[in-house]
């Protein structure tokens, strides 16, 4: 179970369509670069539950409708099905131990005492969307101890390291259960409404940011006006259908830039732009440099 890079891709429904380990072994860890200062983590969501420690810097998290600041040392639960993002505080570097994991792994059968005493509770309705694991007390540090030992195991691979990573996770889940913070109420049905269309209009924008896209028509993929299509982004992830589709565009673009030697004017085709000098602009204005010098960092780095 080696670690392993950063992957945003998504399916028609928005949902990653990274595979976040194997049928046989549901968990993976992402390497230390996994976000640097230029390589946002876009807006996404998925079945698993995901634990992070902070390893370098400190990193601006959004869950569902709040925004909260997480130091190196420290670390953040991310609830199942709960959108989310990861981006720089001041356009500052840094990194992260990831763990991403299906709570089967750790519950096993649904009719099971650990499904149903630990997991259920853990994302029922009720739970969080998301819990920030901080040194202020000893269960968050515990916490924080055990996340850092599933992605040390992980990444050392000793005999028998998929045991120590399911005993490790165990542990995670049961300090977090045990100490689930009170919700303020449950999400209104307008909110969880509001999420749902968000979602579907994200799965639009995914399914076709190559094409020229209207507000108009991300609206129609959710069967909503204009107006409300604008109103459910701002209140959902606090950014217009266009702002999301340009990020979601330049974001693809870095992965071909990294990742293939097409030309960038064919890459900003490819990823929606028609006119190879609004490419390189709004890359710049998202990435702070040009496409050019980001892929020549990119080698630089490799």
């Amino acid at each position: 179970m080696a670690l392993m890079p950063c992957g945003s891709a998504a399916d028609p429904h928005g949902r990653e369509l990274v595979s976040h380990g194997t049928a046989l072994f549901p968990a993976a860890c992402y390497r230390d670069d996994l976000y640097l200062e230029d390589v946002p983590c876009p807006w996404h969501w998925h079945d698993e539950l995901e634990s992070v420690v902070v390893s370098q810097g400190e990193v601006l998290v959004s869950a569902g409708r709040e925004t909260f600041l997480v130091p190196a040392g420290e670390g953040f639960f991310i609830n199942a099905r709960v959108l989310h993002n990861v981006r720089s505080q001041n356009g500052q570097g840094f990194r992260l131990h990831s763990v991403v994991f299906h709570p089967r792994l750790v519950g096993g059968s649904l009719d099971s005492v650990f499904w149903q005493e630990y997991l259920l509770p853990l994302m029922s309705p009720q739970a969080p969307g998301y819990i920030r694991l901080d040194s202020t007390a000893s269960w968050s540090r515990d916490a924080l101890s055990s996340i850092e030992a599933v992605w040390q195991s992980a990444a050392q691979e000793p005999p028998g390291f998929q045991f120590q990573i399911r005993s490790s996770l165990s542990q995670l889940v049961f300090h977090l259960v045990s100490h689930l913070p009170a919700r303020p109420g449950s999400p209104s049905e307008k909110a969880l409404r509001d999420e749902s269309r968000v979602k579907d209009m994200m799965r639009f924008v995914q399914a076709h940011y190559a094409q020229e896209l209207t507000v108009a028509q991300i609206a129609a993929s959710a069967s909503i006006s204009k107006s409300e299509c604008l109103r459910c982004f701002r209140a959902v992830i606090g950014v217009t259908p266009i702002q999301y589709l340009r990020q979601f565009r330049v974001q693809k673009a870095a992965e071909l830039l990294e990742g293939t030697a097409l030309k960038i004017s064919d890459i900003g085709a490819q990823c929606g732009f028609q006119e190879p000098s609004y490419f390189i602009k709004t890359f710049r204005e998202l990435m702070g440099r040009t496409p050019s010098a980001y892929r020549a960092q990119k080698q630089e780095i490799s």
